[in-house]
Order: structure tokens, then sequence, then C-alpha cells
């Protein structure tokens, strides 16, 4: 593979997933780790991503707020669109971080009446603009990678509390191996948030979908609705209708 294809392969992966790591990188390329790292300091250096220790990060996630950074962003507002008809007044709901959240927080109508939880300090300030919303941030170590609070504290705070809904965003999901993650912590996070609630909802662009990560946070059968931007009846996805909601 030449290194202009092994680069845009690079590209492509960090934007859908938000993180890679330079050891799934170099086993699915077929080239050496140093290689890849060669590689990331390349695109880190003309500024296509954010290098970081073992791997590298999406700058379209890291900076939700430029527009012309964020990626799928079509997309990701046809997702939003679906997801603001799952919200009904007096609800509890608790959501993640990640740019397509953001974009649900920025459509949420004045009129909407909800109590929103959300481990994402980003989020937290997108909703805190909606007249009728009440937002709780839920402390602990703010996570450098995904910019949502992480540890012990955090898991502890969301076993105490009982949700009408979950929202969450994705980087992978199959029919086989159902959510998905490549960070520990995170990972631990999201378990918590989907225990925390009657229903879960994740958000997943179509080109996530049957992809997989080497940390499982839960199967397909764990979620009740599957929000793409994809119109229900597509044939994409007729293997997780069977299991969950798609909407």
């Amino acid at each position: 593979m030449l290194k202009e294809e092994r680069q845009a392969f690079i590209i492509k992966q960090i934007n859908l997933h938000n993180k890679v790591l330079s050891s799934d990188l170099s086993l699915k390329l077929n080239v050496s780790e140093d290689t890849v790292r060669r590689d990331l300091n390349e695109l880190a250096e003309s500024g296509q991503i954010l290098k970081v220790h073992g791997g590298a990060l999406s700058k379209s996630f890291h900076y939700p707020f430029s527009q012309s950074e964020v990626y799928a962003k079509e997309s990701k507002k046809e997702i939003a669109r679906k997801v603001i008809d799952l919200l009904k007044d007096g609800m509890s709901v608790l959501v993640g971080g990640g740019t397509t959240m953001i974009e649900v927080a920025r459509m949420i109508p004045d009129t909407l009446r909800c109590t929103f939880f959300t481990v994402s300090p980003l989020v937290a300030l997108e909703l805190a603009e909606r007249p009728n919303i009440n937002v709780i941030l839920l402390g602990g170590q703010l996570s450098k990678n995904s910019h949502i609070m992480i540890g012990a504290q955090v898991v502890n705070q969301l076993s105490e509390i009982k949700v009408d809904l979950c929202i969450l965003g994705t980087n992978s999901l199959s029919v086989e191996d159902g959510l998905t993650d490549s960070d520990w912590e995170v990972v631990q996070v999201k378990k918590a948030m989907i225990r925390s609630a009657k229903k879960t909802a994740i958000m997943s662009i179509a080109e996530k979908l049957g992809s997989d990560q080497n940390m499982k946070i839960c199967d397909l059968n764990s979620i009740h609705y599957l929000v793409t931007d994809l119109r229900p009846s597509d044939t994409c996805l007729k293997e997780y209708a069977a299991v969950v909601e798609a909407v």
C-alpha cells in the first residue's frame, strides 16, 4: 500500500472512531508500528489529526464548535432530528458527549421541559442555553481524549440515579459484538450510564455500523433504540432491526 493510501485509511479511521491506536493501525495495515508512527507524525504536522501517546485523535471530535472540522455533519444533524422525537416533557435524560450529541443539544426546542444529566462539560454548556432544561453535570476526572468525566467518582454518581432515557454516541457497533470502544475508562462510564437508564438510545452514522473495537460495552439486546442517518427500512439495518428498534 502506498503512503498516500495508508494515510487516507488512517484519516478515515480517525474520523469514524475519534481515536485510533498505533498498534491497531499496524495490524489493519499490515505494516510496522514505526511506519504508522511516521504516518501519524506527518498527518499531525500537516494539521489533519491530533497526535497523542500511542495513537491519534480526531480534530473533528476535539473542536466540535468549529463547524468546518465536524465529520459527516449533515448525517449527524439528521440523527439529532430523530433523537429529538424521543424526548418528552417531564423526562429525566442521561447523555454522553461527542459531536452528534452536541447537535442534539442545539436542536432541543425551547418549549421542552426536561432534566438532563450529562458527563460532558461541552454538552452541558449547549444544554444550558435551553430555557426550560435543568442541567446536572456529573463530576469526576476530565478525560483529555474523550472530553467526558471518567473515574470512580462519576461511576458512583451514576449508580445513584435512575433516568427514563440514556442517549449515547458510539465508536463502533455491530450485530455480533454490540457496542464497543477502545478506551477502558470510557467503557466503564458508558456501562454505568446504561445501567442507570430504563431505556437506551444509541446514535451512529451508517459508516460505523458493522465495525468493532477491542473493549465491549454491551450487547445489542441491551439497546432499545438505534438512531442512524438511514431510513428505518434500509436493508443495512435489517439485522439490527431484528433486535433493536431502528429509528
